[in-house]
């Protein structure tokens, strides 16, 4: 019983660690392409030599850092042809997702969407009137989760898996275009409301183009106040 004890609580350790650094990425308090060593990252987030090797390793399967065989590790780099691969892998993943989920959920999926959909007006109408770092996540779990109720009744666990991984990584552009005040509140509600209204229509191709339209706003600031 020992062993299975301690195993857990080195994946509970790793967890914490790779919460904490996603954060710090994805706010750019741990900026592109920086250098990630053991020892300066165990200092500051505390863990040992082998669970911080193990986060940065599990960040590294999500895309957010980067693993050299001679130069260790480093925070994958985040440039404008970056974020266009990003948006483009997105864009096809969720709409075949998307188109599936519309042809297979049920009710209860319906449901989903909708309750998901709420929480997302409510956390933007929170941080639109204050962004902070603690909102500014919380709003976009909540974009996350919308994005992810969308598709879940697609029937493909990897391509689930696919999207959760891509949208992650979009992440910390999202947040940049939040703190930059580059996002039309307005603009977005009016297009969440179009994809809500065309899911529950299952009316396919009117969803996939709010999907598609929605995903490439990230490309551009919006706010033109």
């Amino acid at each position: 019983m020992i062993f299975p004890l301690k195993r857990r609580d080195d994946e509970t350790i790793v967890h914490m660690l790779a919460s904490a650094l996603r954060r710090d990425i994805s706010f750019g308090t741990l900026a592109p392409d920086q250098k990630l060593k053991i020892e300066t990252l165990r200092q500051r987030y505390g863990g040992s030599n082998h669970s911080m090797r193990e986060t940065l390793r599990l960040l590294s399967a999500e895309g957010l850092v980067e693993a050299t065989a001679q130069r260790g590790f480093r925070v994958t780099s985040a440039t404008a042809d970056d974020l266009k691969d990003i948006l483009l892998v997105r864009a096809e993943i969720e709409r075949v997702a998307l188109a599936l989920a519309i042809e297979h959920g049920d009710v209860a999926w319906e449901g989903r969407v909708i309750a998901a959909h709420h929480a997302l007006r409510k956390a933007e109408d929170a941080v639109a009137a204050t962004p902070d770092d603690l909102i500014a996540l919380q709003w976009d779990e909540a974009c996350s989760g919308f994005s992810q109720a969308l598709i879940d009744a697609c029937g493909s666990p990897r391509m689930i898996d696919l999207q959760r991984k891509f949208f992650d990584q979009s992440r910390r552009f999202r947040l940049a275009l939040l703190r930059e005040d580059r996002l039309d509140f307005e603009r977005r509600k009016l297009r969440q409301e179009r994809l809500l209204q065309a899911v529950l229509a299952r009316d396919a191709e009117t969803a996939v183009a709010a999907l598609i339209e929605d995903i490439s706003a990230e490309l551009k600031s919006e706010n033109t106040k």
